[in-house]
């Protein structure tokens, strides 16, 4: 194949991949979508959903995938494997930043319907003004059910018109319980029920909604553009994309055979939150999976720790492209651009938990799968936030390294990637579960 028409094969195969990844986003407003969307994909390709409640299948081999709230974990076990086999995890979150819906959210005042909510995470609050809004997540049900919900265009965060606030343009400065809170109708909201359009949704009675995890997304579906169509515009593309990066990879190696350590997909929640959740990368989820697979493998606390010594962790989230307008809050040095690779992801004081070795190692699995990489640093005076890898190294002992692709708009309702940049972290992810 020559060199154009390869160029032509990869930027195809980057496009489907980015479009399957719109696809992936619009089925995930919330973390729980994310986690069932996980499970719905890989057990498509014949992996096994298994009930944390039940005995699990005690022998090598086999494909496997639990949800535990808004998490999924994922993995396949070598059909060879031993009591010290080591695994290989990426780990990655499926939460984003935003608005969660508050108890009695149905709100509104002056013949308006609105939503009361509550900030999630960090997000910008600028950028979700104007843009049609979703409702997302999960409804606990009277009979001991829970559902997922889901609306299509409902709410919108009206801008103040310039005419009222005539400085807007010298800096916007939102009240968080004032001015974030949505219209979703007219009307009384004494004779309104927001929660009864997710029910209607649902198909379930609204009067039997005893609880409810609800946050709300950006409604507009993912978009390729730019010249040479190399950028991608999404909602929840922090941490999606690296979700949606191991699900993928996982599926291809799975079809291929097995691969040589275990290989583990943990898609956690409350990332943006800390992680201190009995579904985060913080509380006991992937360390109560490790722990079955390896009784499975009739592996003592000796067998484990070996096994542990030989493992790896790529935590892959989102890291910041240079942005071309705001170029001194980077290093001046280390400048890594959307579509010139994924990234390594280094910070001297640990937030994250790239070495040396895990260095090497991340560049191995680049060169395995014909990867070009670049490298992430902060500014100094720019400090850096963290992510699931210090958190796992510490809780896990495995050798961690921290990547991921780079974006603009980070914590945006809408981020921006490079498309080759997705399809390249598939790629490595996949040479990485292979072992």
């Amino acid at each position: 194949m020559s060199h154009a028409a390869s160029a032509r094969s990869h930027a195809a195969s980057a496009r489907a991949h980015v479009e399957d990844l719109a696809d992936f986003v619009a089925a995930s407003p919330s973390s729980y979508h994310a986690a069932e969307e996980v499970a719905r994909r890989l057990e498509e390709q014949g992996f096994t959903r298994l009930d944390e409640s039940e005995a699990w299948p005690a022998q090598p081999g086999g494909r496997f995938v639990i949800v535990r709230d808004g998490a999924a974990i994922a993995w396949i076990v070598p059909a060879g494997a031993t009591a010290t086999t080591p695994v290989n995890v990426l780990g990655a979150h499926t939460d984003s930043p935003g608005f969660k819906l508050k108890p009695r959210p149905t709100t509104g005042s002056r013949g308006w319907l609105q939503a009361g909510v509550e900030v999630y995470g960090g997000p910008l609050l600028n950028s979700w003004l104007d843009r049609e809004l979703r409702l997302g997540g999960r409804l606990a049900l009277a009979d001991g059910r829970v559902v997922l919900a889901a609306t299509g265009p409902l709410l919108r965060l009206p801008q103040l018109a310039i005419h009222l606030d005539r400085g807007v343009n010298n800096g916007l400065a939102l009240d968080k319980q004032v001015e974030t809170q949505p219209v979703w109708g007219l009307g009384d909201p004494e004779s309104a029920d927001i929660l009864g359009e997710l029910a209607g949704a649902a198909g379930v009675d609204p009067l039997e909604i005893r609880g409810f995890d609800v946050v709300i997304a950006d409604s507009a579906r993912g978009a390729v553009f730019g010249k040479d169509d190399a950028f991608f515009a999404s909602g929840r593309l922090d941490d999606l994309a690296s979700v949606h990066a191991g699900v993928v990879a996982l599926g291809e190696v799975a079809a291929h055979g097995d691969p040589q350590a275990i290989a583990v997909l943990a898609a956690f929640d409350h990332e943006e939150l800390g992680s201190g959740s009995r579904s985060g990368a913080a509380g006991p989820i992937l360390e109560d999976v490790l722990e079955r697979i390896y009784a499975g493998l009739n592996a003592d606390a000796v067998d484990v720790h070996r096994a542990y010594a030989a493992s790896w962790c790529l935590s892959s989230d989102v890291g910041h492209s240079v942005h071309p307008n705001y170029a001194g809050r980077h290093d001046p040095v280390v400048q890594p651009v959307l579509g010139s690779g994924p990234i390594l992801k280094i910070n001297a004081n640990q937030r994250y938990a790239t070495d040396a070795v895990g260095a090497a190692a991340w560049h191995r699995w680049c060169d395995a799968a014909g990867v070009v990489t670049q490298e992430f640093v902060s500014n100094n005076d720019v400090p850096c936030g963290s992510t699931i890898g210090p958190i796992t190294a510490t809780r896990l002992g495995i050798r961690t390294v921290d990547v991921g692709i780079p974006i603009l708009s980070m914590h945006s309702a809408r981020e921006l990637a490079g498309v080759s940049d997705l399809h390249d972290l598939t790629a490595v992810a996949r040479a990485f579960f292979a072992g």
